[in-house]
């Protein structure tokens, strides 16, 4: 792992990452919709601020994406009928989990777990 100016990298996400993700496990429990398994687990990892491994922000920053069309679909951030996209959207981090781990990936490069 690359350090930037010898500073330690932390893994482990913002608060609002974590809030984004517990948004979605609600609003997942409350619609029944909106993501996989491994998205479900991703939001249970940022919710706790778990620290990450390289190779787990490199799969945040593909699914971002994969999934960036997501955001033009009816529905998209509403919080009343949220679209199953926006609900998997809030598990991987939301907006700023996208920030986040694409920012991250910049410090990490290519490093192994």
């Amino acid at each position: 792992m690359r350090e930037a100016d010898n500073d330690e990298i932390d893994l482990r996400c913002p608060q609002i990452v974590a809030d984004n993700a517990a948004m979605g496990l609600r609003l997942r429990g409350i619609f029944g919709r909106g993501g996989t398994e491994v998205a479900v687990a991703r939001a249970t990892e940022l919710k706790n601020r778990d620290k990450l491994s390289p190779s787990t922000i490199q799969r945040m920053v593909s699914y971002f994406a994969r999934h960036e069309a997501d955001k033009k679909g009816r529905n998209f951030g509403s919080e009343e009928n949220p679209s199953a996209g926006y609900i998997a959207w809030l598990l991987w981090g939301g907006d700023e989990g996208r920030s986040w781990a694409l920012e991250l990936r910049q410090k990490i490069g290519n490093a192994p777990d």
